[in-house]
């Protein structure tokens, strides 16, 4: 494994906080790239960061924009979708579903990211507490970890029994069967990325007071287990790739190529097309003679400090 000296985990981090700060540049940039242009060579000299940097985000621009249709798409014909994403602790699932869900409405795509099942739903139908969370027509749901739990957490830390799991590889390619004969599309990525990379990227969230909230004491065990869930993962993709469903594996070792292979992939799986749209004209404002707004109190408004 790479030793990692203080100058080489400084410049991880400052790549990270650059990452960082590209995803809150992601919500306000507008689409031209006359903008990009401006913010970039306002905030760097010329350089290869700089080149690629600029593709990223007209990349990713282009792609949203390609998912607001397919947005508008599934709306339109009551198609619904479900897409997992599983991988290692740290492999970009969360960064992929934010950039997916960026720009979409809420109503539509939605994410769901269960919590460890309660004391009442580790005795239901192992299934159970996920099928609320399906979609109905019309709509899009990204499951920020699955029922893929069982293959592969549970598994490791021993959560489940062998009987468990034997049935739940039992069940599960009937259950995602009869998801996709009731009309749901069911896509599942696995984000794969290098025990050396997982290394570095825990190691920057030790060292960055604003992602250390990112790591949990069972992220940190999966660490010291990293050759158990590489067996659990293995034999999970074996068992479990199925015609009506299968497995997509996105390599996930650089954060931004993987997003935008990953979002380019998920719309060339989907057969949707662009959606005509009425123009939409804002109306005149109705003004009352006799309408006398009235002041708001002083003590309600926020103080002004900025």
């Amino acid at each position: 494994m790479m030793i990692l000296t203080d100058d080489s985990l400084i410049q991880r981090i400052y790549h990270e906080l650059i990452d960082h700060s590209d995803e809150e540049l992601e919500l306000e940039l507008a689409e031209d790239a006359e903008n990009l242009d401006e913010l970039f060579d306002e905030n760097l000299p010329d350089s290869p960061e700089k080149a690629a940097r600029r593709r990223y985000f007209r990349e990713l621009f282009r792609l949203q924009g390609e998912l607001v249709k397919l947005q508008s798409w599934v709306v339109k014909t009551g198609h619904k979708i479900v897409i997992l994403f599983e991988g290692r602790d740290a492999a970009g699932k969360g960064g992929v579903i934010k950039r997916i869900t960026q720009r979409l409405n809420p109503r539509v795509c939605r994410v769901a990211a269960l919590p460890a099942p309660n004391d009442r739903e580790q005795t239901q139908w192992y299934f159970q507490r996920y099928v609320p969370h399906l979609p109905a027509a019309g709509e899009v749901v990204l499951f920020d970890r699955s029922w893929y739990n069982r293959a592969g957490v549970e598994r490791v830390m021993g959560f489940c029994s062998d009987d468990q799991y034997e049935e739940f590889f039992r069940s599960v390619p009937e259950f995602e069967r009869m998801l996709v004969r009731s009309g749901i599309q069911v896509i599942k990525y696995w984000f794969s990325i290098s025990d050396q990379e997982q290394n570095l990227r825990f190691l920057s969230r030790i060292h960055d007071p604003l992602k250390q909230w990112k790591l949990s004491p069972m992220d940190l065990e999966s660490r010291r287990r990293w050759e158990a869930y590489t067996k659990a993962k293995e034999i999970m993709l074996e068992r479990t790739h199925i015609d009506e469903a299968r497995w997509w594996v996105v390599q996930a070792d650089d954060k931004k190529k993987a997003r935008l292979n990953c979002i380019q992939h998920l719309l060339d799986q989907v057969p949707y097309e662009e959606v005509q749209t009425p123009t939409v004209s804002l109306p005149q404002r109705v003004r009352q003679a006799d309408y006398s707004r009235t002041p708001t109190p002083q003590a309600l408004i926020v103080p002004e400090v900025y």
